[in-house]
């Protein structure tokens, strides 16, 4: 029995406390620190897409104005040549941008794919969400990230770079228009999209709320269609869906109008100061301050830069559902992890003997105890059964040994060595088992048996099917071991799921094995053969059997009956046969 001492202090994915309290958009700009000077450089480039065009409008206001005068063709040479440039350069550019920006967000949304799955898989929390809300946090509020970097956050600090030079030129060309422009852009791209922004705050967050009940309505549907068909209740599902997709629509619509409003305050707000720049100019022209063609530069230049400004009302629409969608997404990502970091590993559990001391384990501080002080041992080679009625805690239990949680307080030792202690990876090496609805992948029989060892050969595949009593219905399929077994596993039957799990947990080749409720659901017939299947198949591990159904137990080794967490009895069956208590009353009853 050996192991390495290695310590591991914190959970890496762990998030601090301050970090969580700060602003979703904050964490979520946050994100993209490491990729930082590619975004600098795509503002760069953004800017100087976005510059150039001013430039060609204000240029050409120049070459049109000039031209009146009919002043020699030479004398207009290098403004072709620099709206030439201005053109190509605009467009090649805004094509670096675009490919500079996406890649880094792209990056970026790749990264925060992977901490949310590592999460996942660190704290197992597929309990604490709905299934169709975490396939929405999982694609729409992850992709939220993608869309504050590409569209929230480089439009704006475009705008900063090019309408501050903008406005910088027109200064020199004209002081009074030069102002009017800054005034004009304050308004029409800090004014209305702040507006906007405070408008779409409670619109956002009822968006992202909306998204997810419409996803999970649907994933509900289309999982529990046979059973809603056979009781009569897809209509009041599909109604269900119908009403959720209104109320998305509804705050869709809702969004589309402060969008709409946002435009449109923009497009008064460049009129106005076009307009204002006209009459300055016209002023300045009569009172000799300014000549005819820097009146037309000014007029254009200034319709041209607003330009600038035009995307950021709809940016600033659109972060209301950025932040509801970036805080469902810290949603995840803050989870906190349901076992510690280990401390030590190199587990090797010899001999596989299981000890549970003084068990307790419950859901909340606030939540009565699932297991309260339970004591029980599975010596190696022994089959155990733990048995009571539903909600005693026996499946709490269940994750305690597979590492699914941390106890609360007392210990779980195999071979001596605390599990607690090591990382779950390699407790679920020496410890594998059958869930009460093990789930069966859309694939062979093949694949669902290599999830166990991917790299098991075919013989060990059938060999672990004849264990289980599974080999001779396999090999009656048309395509045998290769036979597609359909979503969910449909395409078998209740008996053959449990069995399929059975040898996928013996072809992991665990110490121990744990059955929890591997009957459930199943009709008595099949029930009683598959018992006794598990037990044949369970010869040899250290097997801990989980149920509420006493058949089969006349063939293991020790009993413990649970109930409200706490071991009431336990001995052979034949001893508890003949005691008074809950046992025996199941049995006689």
């Amino acid at each position: 029995m050996t192991s390495s001492d290695t310590t591991v202090s914190t959970d890496p994915l762990q998030v601090p406390e301050h970090e969580r309290r700060r602003d979703p958009l904050r964490r979520m700009i946050s994100l993209a620190w490491p990729r930082g000077g590619r975004f600098a450089l795509g503002v760069l480039l953004g800017a100087a897409a976005t510059g150039a065009g001013v430039a060609l409008l204000g240029l050409a206001a120049w070459m049109l104005a000039t031209a009146a005068d009919h002043p020699p063709i030479t004398a207009l040479g290098v403004a072709v040549v620099a709206t030439r440039a201005l053109g190509v350069g605009r467009g090649v550019a805004r094509y670096l941008e675009r490919l500079v920006t996406h890649d880094a967000a792209f990056r970026t949304l790749a990264e925060v794919r992977v901490r949310v799955y590592e999460r996942l898989a660190a704290t197992e929390p597929f309990g604490r969400f709905r299934s169709g809300d975490l396939v929405s946090r999982l694609v729409n509020d992850t992709e939220a990230t993608l869309d504050l970097l590409v569209r929230g956050l480089t439009p704006p600090l475009i705008s900063v770079v090019t309408g501050g030079a903008t406005v910088l030129f027109l200064t020199v060309l004209y002081v009074p228009g030069g102002l009017l422009l800054a005034a004009g852009l304050l308004l029409a791209g800090l004014a209305v999209p702040l507006a906007a922004a405070a408008l779409s705050r409670a619109p956002g967050e009822r968006q992202a709320k909306a998204r997810g009940e419409l996803s999970t309505a649907l994933v509900d549907t289309l999982h529990g269609a046979p059973d809603l068909v056979a009781y009569g209740a897809m209509e009041r599902q599909v109604e269900r869906v119908d009403a959720a997709d209104a109320e998305l629509t509804r705050v869709a619509r809702r969004d589309s109008t402060l969008l709409g409003l946002g435009a449109g305050a923009s497009a008064l707000i460049t009129g106005l100061t076009v307009w204002g720049s006209l009459f300055l100019g016209v002023a300045a022209v009569e009172g000799g301050a300014l000549d005819a063609v820097s009146l037309a530069v000014l007029v254009l230049t200034t319709l041209a830069a607003f330009e600038i400004v035009a995307p950021l009302p709809a940016v600033a629409a659109r972060l209301g559902s950025i932040r509801a969608g970036g805080a469902r997404l810290f949603g995840v990502l803050d989870t906190p992890a349901a076992i510690a970091p280990p401390t030590r590993t190199g587990l090797d559990a010899e001999g596989g003997t299981v000890r549970v001391r003084d068990l307790r384990v419950r859901y909340g501080p606030e939540e009565p105890w699932a297991l309260d002080g339970v004591d029980l041992e599975i010596p190696a080679g022994w089959t155990v059964a733990v048995i009571g009625p539903s909600g005693a805690g026996k499946s709490t239990l269940a994750s305690v040994l597979l590492r699914f949680r941390d106890p609360d307080g007392g210990r779980v030792e195999i071979g001596g060595e605390d599990i607690t202690a090591y990382p779950s990876d390699e407790v679920r090496g020496v410890v594998s088992g059958v869930p009460q609805d093990p789930h069966v992948f859309a694939s062979t029989l093949r694949e669902n048996l290599r999830l166990a060892r991917p790299g098991a050969r075919d013989a060990e595949l059938w060999e672990a099917l004849r264990r289980v009593r599974l080999a001779d219905e396999v090999a009656a399929m048309p395509r045998g071991i290769d036979t597609r077994v359909g979503t969910h596993g449909l395409g078998l039957s209740g008996g053959m799921v449990q069995r399929l799990a059975l040898a996928r947990a013996v072809l992991a080749a665990p110490r121990v094995l744990v059955l929890d409720e591997p009957t459930a659901h199943l009709d008595p017939d099949t029930r009683d053969a598959v018992v006794e299947d598990l037990l044949a198949a369970a010869e040899g591990f250290s097997t801990l059997l989980i149920t509420h159904d006493l058949t089969g137990l006349d063939r293991v080794d020790r009993i413990y009956v649970v109930r409200d967490g706490r071991v009431l009895q336990e001995g052979t069956h034949e001893e508890l046969s003949h005691q008074e208590g809950w046992y025996r009353d199941v049995l006689t009853g």
